[in-house]
């Protein structure tokens, strides 16, 4: 569209082209809808559910098949038994039951840093990923606090992928096992997630 300007007043356009450029917003409106209606598949009308699951979590920190693994030290003057400023990089295999060679479901793959300073307390930022069953291939993200003595923790669900797009939920970790000398430790997980 060319636009033909007055010649008595330069910079104004004419008159004539006042109703032109009046439709111009409505018919670029026309047009984007038409792209995005023509672009988008059929939308199926997604149900939210709830799925609950329960697995079991296997931290393994010492001995030469140490599954998770501090990458820095404690901060020097906090309480001893606090492993503030502790970050440690995870791989730990999730299982069907608390015995490690049981049904693996997935791996929780993440990190975990000491938090607090006056007790045991973890920022716990993991994906776990399930590699069986329903759910292979989707991942579900937790970020929260774990204060591993507490006899139940909760953490949220933040989201995930695959089966688990937009899921938001909670996790109760409490744990099952757990060696004072190694700091290896078994804990079960019940994770109530909403998802589509």
């Amino acid at each position: 569209m060319f636009l033909i300007l007055n010649p008595r007043f330069p910079l104004v356009p004419s008159i004539c082209m006042a109703p032109r450029l009046f439709l111009l917003p409505f018919l670029l409106l026309f047009l984007l809808s038409s792209i995005t209606t023509a672009s988008s598949p059929n939308k199926k009308k997604l149900k939210e559910k709830l799925s609950h699951l329960h697995f079991y979590f296997h931290d393994v920190v010492g001995g030469r098949n140490a599954t998770a693994v501090p990458v820095t030290k404690p901060a020097t003057g906090g309480q001893p038994l606090s492993f503030f400023g502790v970050i440690a990089i995870m791989d730990d295999l999730l299982t069907e039951g608390p015995d490690p060679k049981s049904q693996p479901v997935g791996r929780a793959q993440g990190m975990y840093a000491g938090a607090a300073q006056e007790e045991l307390g973890l920022l716990m930022a993991m994906n776990l990923a399930f590699t069986a069953g329903k759910y292979n291939g989707s991942v579900l993200s937790i970020l929260g606090r774990n204060p591993p003595f507490h006899p139940v923790r909760e953490m949220p669900i933040v989201g995930g992928s695959g089966l688990f797009r937009f899921a938001r939920g909670y996790a109760l970790a409490r744990t099952h096992w757990f060696n004072l000398t190694t700091g290896d430790a078994i804990v079960e997980y019940d994770v109530h997630v909403m998802h589509y």
